[in-house]
């Protein structure tokens, strides 16, 4: 049975948020079984499957933006990248949808004009040199916004922290994936600035992501993050020679902060741990990704 973690923060009633676990899906092996992520080596007809599910459950209109994460900063607005009424994406000219509905896009295609689509890594060709990419693949991205009802902002994890954020008024609402990488580069404040409200109209749900006691890190990570906000020293514990315990929620919240952002939820899932529910990279590797979702109730527009 599908089971969902229901975000613990103040949002206005028409704001809708869940992160799924590992639990209920088709997926078999180290993805077993709720696995959405189309670049792990799972089969794309599990993940097809498993979103398929996802959006019943949640009552969705059009399927979530899914983005294609490449622990950046670049944030979009998921009302303009958002699929189509039939859950379509935008191909390059000359692609043709494949018989099972996916698309097939020449390997090392650009996204068309308006940003909606890229080759998904991990998937091999096929026979004539074309990748196939399940329908639903987007932009590359690790963050995207909404300003109204119509699609949902969405990240994928397995041990960085998705963070969803959401105006006090409740108009307005958007997601980040928030690895070591994304966090030193500022993917945070890129997200809370896409967002265009003042910080202290901003409310963050952080969800489930690798606890402090599991997550070892070497200098190279520590010097990172320090070198990009000095404040986030703090959240780091020695633990061997030239090696400390990185706390995410700590550093999470440290560079919301930063940006203004105080009212911060959630935090203290650790996915390591909790094999049951979670899917973990640095425990398993092989292994698959849970969805963070974030929308406004209410009909698409047009």
């Amino acid at each position: 049975m599908l089971e969902l973690i229901f975000p613990d923060w103040p949002a206005p009633a028409r704001v809708r948020a869940c992160t799924t676990t590992r639990r209920g899906g088709v997926s078999e092996g180290p993805y077993a079984d709720f696995n959405l992520a189309i670049h792990v080596g799972d089969g794309a007809a599990h993940v097809i499957a498993n979103r398929a599910t996802l959006r019943a459950r949640l009552g969705l209109t059009v399927d979530p933006l899914w983005l294609t994460q490449v622990h950046g900063t670049r944030v979009v607005d998921a009302g303009q990248a958002r699929p189509e009424a039939d859950g379509s994406v935008a191909a390059p000219t000359g692609a043709a949808p494949e018989a099972d509905g996916r698309v097939a896009i020449p390997i090392g295609a650009a996204p068309v004009a308006d940003g909606r689509i890229v080759a998904a890594i991990g998937l091999g060709p096929v026979a004539d040199g074309r990748s196939i990419v399940p329908t639903g693949a987007g932009p590359e991205a690790d963050g995207s916004v909404a300003f109204g009802p119509g699609v949902a902002c969405a990240v994928l994890t397995a041990d960085c922290l998705p963070v969803i954020f959401c105006t006090v008024d409740g108009t307005r609402v958007g997601a980040a994936h928030a690895g070591w990488r994304g966090l030193a580069a500022g993917v945070l404040e890129a997200t809370v600035a896409a967002l265009a409200r003042p910080p202290e109209e901003v409310m963050a749900w952080i969800g489930p992501g690798i606890g402090a006691e599991a997550y070892d890190v070497g200098a190279d990570v520590r010097e990172a993050l320090v070198r990009a906000d000095p404040a986030t020293e703090a959240a780091f514990v020695p633990s061997h020679p030239g090696h400390w315990q990185a706390d995410m929620y700590a550093l999470a919240r440290l560079r919301l902060a930063a940006a203004g952002v105080t009212a911060v939820y959630g935090g203290g899932l650790c996915t390591y741990r909790d094999a049951d529910r979670f899917f973990s990279y640095r425990r398993d590797r092989a292994t698959g990704r849970m969805a963070t979702l974030v929308w406004i109730d209410g009909t698409p527009s047009p």
